[in-house]
């Protein structure tokens, strides 16, 4: 009876460590799982900001290459990402530039403003926004 006794606690003690060590693979698994999606976030964020920043300096260009340049919304792919800007005539040589980039399920928007086109542009304010 004894070493049944015995038998029992043994075979009880590894169910215990068992159930402990699978909990423990388990929550690193899931920690692994959690720390690539947010890895994964933060370079379609990136990514995004550079698309947005990509498609303000294409605005630029347009501005610089003719004068009156505006448009209501201007699509670019590059890569696997996507950019749309607007350029806005605020008067004189006043522009307004609202460039959206995104990439995979994230968008990141920045808004430009420019208060000189001639003899050079001369950028006043560069900032990324929440919303337009």
């Amino acid at each position: 009876m004894n070493q049944r006794r015995k038998g029992m606690i043994t075979l009880i003690s590894i169910l215990v460590l068992a159930a402990v060590g699978g909990a423990v693979a388990v929550s690193l698994l899931l920690l692994g799982v959690d720390a690539t999606r947010t890895s994964s976030s933060r370079e379609f964020s990136a990514a995004a900001r550079a698309l947005a920043n990509a498609c303000v300096e294409t605005a630029l260009e347009e501005i610089r290459s003719y004068t009156p340049f505006t448009t209501a919304g201007t699509n670019l792919n590059i890569g696997s990402g996507t950019c749309t800007y607007v350029v806005a005539n605020t008067g004189g040589f006043r522009r307004t530039i609202q460039a959206s980039g995104s990439m995979g399920s994230v968008s990141r928007k920045v808004l430009v403003t420019v208060d000189r086109i001639n003899p050079t542009i001369r950028v006043t304010s560069w900032q990324e926004v929440g919303d337009f």
